[in-house]
């Protein structure tokens, strides 16, 4: 379990982080969701060790993290852009990390997840050769043979549209579960968190708006900031998640 207590954070004076306190349990996927400055990823920096708290700790079941180096934590991270070797095809971008640390996962594991994220046919292509959609399946492999502890991703679906997005969002949720892994996923999009995820952290200027699971958000919404938030982003699309948690019940309650 991650547990992260009254977590503070500020840059040149400016609080970007404000007393967030929240657990994460093992295999569980929670979306960090807000607007656009609302410190989702200065907190997901803080889980993965590349910046530190001002107060406040981070737990790992119950060792304490907080001022353990990013290395020594044992969680990875894909970031927006995948950070892909472009001289390296796919396979060999996959086992990269593997050349340091052989032992971590074996090659039957490892040709287990090139089936499980279907990059059998693309092992020997250049990263250039790539759909946006497949760059991203490689990101996810290269990541998931180190077996992290805890599997960070920083907007993974910002850049991916229609039948492409809905795929990968299966195959992180497969993985997750299939790998008993828990995940943590930075987005803005409510849409993302509230069908990806167990439970959705949504954040205002720094601050915890509410940490529950997504029918309850979209039935219950903790404060103002939440239900306009939600409803606002959701105004194209909320029929179809509405559906989801329960049709037009859930919708009336929401409203």
């Amino acid at each position: 379990m991650l547990e992260l207590k009254h977590i503070k954070k500020s840059y040149d004076g400016m609080p970007v982080l404000r007393d967030i306190s929240i657990q994460v349990g093992d295999g569980e996927i929670v979306s960090i969701l807000g607007p656009s400055g609302c410190g989702k990823t200065t907190l997901l920096n803080l889980i993965l060790g590349i910046t530190d708290a001002d107060e406040g700790q981070i737990l790992y079941n119950g060792e304490d993290l907080t001022h353990t180096v990013m290395e020594k934590r044992g969680f990875n991270i894909v970031f927006q852009d995948y950070a892909l070797f472009p001289n390296l095809n796919v396979y060999k971008n996959i086992i990269y990390g593997l050349k340091n640390r052989p032992g971590i996962s074996a090659r039957e594991e490892v040709e287990e997840l090139i089936d499980l994220l279907g990059l059998r046919e693309h092992l020997d292509k250049r990263i250039d050769q790539l759909s946006g959609g497949q760059k991203q399946r490689v990101a996810l492999a290269r990541t998931m043979v180190m077996k992290p502890r805890i599997l960070l991703l920083d907007e993974p679906l910002s850049a991916l549209d229609g039948v492409i997005k809905e795929s990968i969002k299966d195959r992180i949720r497969t993985i997750a579960k299939e790998y008993h892994l828990t995940t943590i996923i930075v987005t803005h999009d409510p849409e993302e968190a509230l069908t990806l995820s167990d439970r959705v952290l949504i954040i205002d200027q720094g601050s915890i708006s509410q940490y529950a699971q997504p029918a309850e958000i979209i039935c219950r919404p903790q404060n103002d900031f939440v239900r306009k938030f939600i409803l606002n982003q959701l105004e194209i699309k909320r029929n179809n998640i509405y559906a989801l948690f329960g049709g037009g019940a859930a919708r009336g309650k929401a409203v």
